[in-house]
């Protein structure tokens, strides 16, 4: 059984590799998306212009990075199992975040929903995958225990 833990976790991981990369090779499309959901708050939008002045990229452009190259690593160190529950937590923020401010099905009527409506749940589901990540940890544990009388 352990086996198809280890399986399911790397195939569970090449969601966020895959999405990830696909982010980081079109920066500038991931950064005109985030641009059209994503408003830098007043209280920070002076440090957000310094660093924008440094790097001589625009917030949705470094967001854009941030997002990809979490996405990758975390995706990278959950199939690898180090620090999966770290990065696990990492990621249920992540796709929390992202979910509550780019699936806002609830400012559309019910049949054009749907669509949204879905991936939200779909998004949901994946927070819920990330819980079991979390909660099963990288310790082995004895058969009983683990799997009581199956």
């Amino acid at each position: 059984m352990p086996a198809f833990v280890t399986f399911g976790r790397i195939l569970f991981a090449v969601l966020f590799i895959y999405t990830g990369a696909t982010k980081l090779f079109a920066i500038q499309a991931t950064a005109d998306f985030i641009a059209t959901k994503v408003v830098v708050p007043e209280i920070i939008a002076p440090y957000a212009k310094q660093i924008e002045t440094a790097s001589a990229m625009t917030t949705p452009q470094l967001l854009a990075i941030a997002v990809g190259a979490l996405e990758v690593i975390a995706g990278l160190m959950i199939a690898l199992n180090f620090g999966a529950r770290f990065f696990a937590m990492l990621l249920i923020i992540y796709v929390a975040v992202a979910t509550v401010l780019f699936y806002d099905f609830w400012n559309l009527a019910p049949p054009d929903n749907a669509k949204m409506l879905v991936d939200a749940l779909k998004n949901l589901s994946i927070i819920g995958a990330l819980c079991m990540i979390i909660g099963y940890g990288r310790t082995t544990r004895p058969a009983e225990a683990a799997y009581g009388d199956v």
